[in-house]
């Protein structure tokens, strides 16, 4: 089924704020991350998706690279934020998960998918001063290699 998806927000663009609850508690902003950490945005359909709960942990096994590039990973779906601290804690996630509920955040990047509620995978980068500097929006069947997002990443640093 072919999703109609709003107008993606633009590389080279200022990257729209998001203000989300997030496990362990609280909430993150985006602009909290400005002038410290580059941020790697993905929007995933859902938790404890059998495609999601291999994307997840693939992106936790390279953490420690990302890290390196001062990069912040924020997981962004549709979930709640008691699924995400199940879903999280299940598979050893250690970066926040975001509760997107009310979708604000997959509508800013263009990335709801309107007929099923939930987001397409996709992965955006946000650099130290709140530029999108990379997006792509990936198959959703399929587990998203990071090879292309960590040559973004390391132009950056």
């Amino acid at each position: 089924m072919e999703t109609r998806l709003a107008q993606i927000a633009e590389v080279g663009s200022p990257a729209p704020e998001i203000e989300l609850a997030a496990t362990g508690g609280g909430t993150l902003r985006l602009s909290d991350f400005k002038g410290r950490k580059n941020v790697l945005l993905v929007f995933y359909p859902a938790d404890f998706s059998p495609v999601c709960s291999n994307q997840l942990p693939a992106i936790e096994e390279q953490k420690a690279d990302l890290d390196q590039l001062q990069t912040q990973v924020l997981g962004i779906s549709v979930d709640s934020r008691w699924a995400h601290e199940a879903f999280a804690k299940q598979l050893g996630i250690s970066f926040p998960l975001l509760a997107d509920v009310h979708r604000v955040a997959a509508r800013a990047y263009g990335v709801l998918r309107e007929s099923e509620g939930n987001s397409e995978r996709a992965l955006f980068i946000v650099d130290q001063k709140g530029i999108l500097r990379y997006r792509h929006v990936h198959d959703i069947r399929e587990v998203p290699a990071l090879d292309e997002a960590l040559r973004v990443l390391h132009s950056l640093s």
